[in-house]
């Protein structure tokens, strides 16, 4: 920062000196702008420098520009980070030096803030409360062992629609989803219907599926369903949202990555959300995830070859 305002000042000695009505001398201007008449002869004599180094952060700034860019969502330094590396042939460029280029050039990235909407349904107390087994241990059981699922709600049209989504906590990978425009039990078993169509092979009876203590996850119609299909059950502790933290993340992120204030459709809010999934499996890397995507990640796990 210090050097940065030295330069702004020799920058306005030279100006000045360049202008026709410039009647003081340098020594005079140096004295006043509180820097050195040597290093300001010195910073003249690096002009050339300069120039160069300009253009190699607008070259460099670029391909920072390219993946911000990349699919529409706007990413902070490490995504940015992780798509160069990404690229044909891969570009590996300093977290640091990203970062000061994104200052330099006023590339912001949107700061999550904390979710305004609390719950809006509270649960029905029954007796179909499942144990905390899962106990915060998201990683410990690896792919397809750990299945967190959530209901977030997304203002529409001065109403809401209904979000359900199933995650894998080892990969991060959505396995499915379904919007609604109605709180109705139904969606979220669609939800879980969809998942056993996609990956009920890959799922085994040491699988966890863990979910709050809202109504839906306290219905017979769920539970019927998940141990059907032979799933375990798990439930974070009443009022407890660390217990679920990863998907609550992922809802956060979604949030902030997609605006969808101008939509008056339904099928406009599916059609953006549906984009988003994909991008997030197929190019949204994870610093977590050995800088990677959801879907690559997985993808290394079972292969145990890394694609970078």
């Amino acid at each position: 920062m210090i050097l940065e305002n030295a330069n702004v000042k020799f920058q306005l000695i030279h100006d000045m000196l360049e202008s026709e009505d410039c009647s003081m001398s340098i020594t005079e201007m140096c004295s006043l702008a509180g820097v050195s008449r040597g290093g300001y002869y010195y910073w003249l004599n690096q002009e050339e420098a300069r120039i160069q180094r300009e253009e190699a952060d607008l070259e460099d700034f670029s391909l920072v520009l390219e993946a911000y860019k990349f699919r529409g969502y706007a990413k902070g330094a490490r995504s940015i980070y992780m798509r160069l590396l990404h690229l044909t042939p891969p570009v590996v460029m300093n977290i640091k030096k990203i970062r000061r280029l994104m200052d330099k050039y006023n590339l912001k990235c949107p700061i999550r803030k904390p979710n305004p909407y609390r719950r809006m349904l509270k649960a029905i107390r029954t007796n179909n409360f499942a144990d905390n087994i899962l106990k915060r241990r998201f990683k410990d059981f690896g792919p397809r062992k750990v299945l967190l699922t959530d209901i977030t709600y997304i203002p529409f049209n001065g109403e809401w629609l209904y979000l359900s989504v199933i995650i894998d906590a080892y990969t991060k990978q959505v396995l499915s989803y379904v919007l609604s425009d109605t709180m109705k039990l139904d969606f979220v078993l669609e939800t879980v219907k969809q998942l056993l169509e996609k990956y009920g092979v890959d799922l085994s009876q040491e699988t966890i599926i863990h979910s709050d203590q809202g109504v839906h996850y306290t219905s017979y119609k769920f539970i019927e369903i998940v141990e059907n299909a032979e799933l375990r059950r798990s439930m974070s502790r009443r009022g407890n949202c660390w217990d679920n933290a990863p998907q609550e993340s992922f809802f956060g992120h979604m949030k902030q990555e997609i605006d969808l204030s101008n939509y008056r459709k339904f099928s406009e809010v599916k059609a953006a959300i549906d984009d988003w999934m994909a991008y997030y499996n197929q190019d949204r890397y994870q610093w977590n995830l050995a800088k990677l995507s959801p879907n690559e990640y997985y993808e290394y796990i079972k292969t145990k070859t890394y694609p970078l």
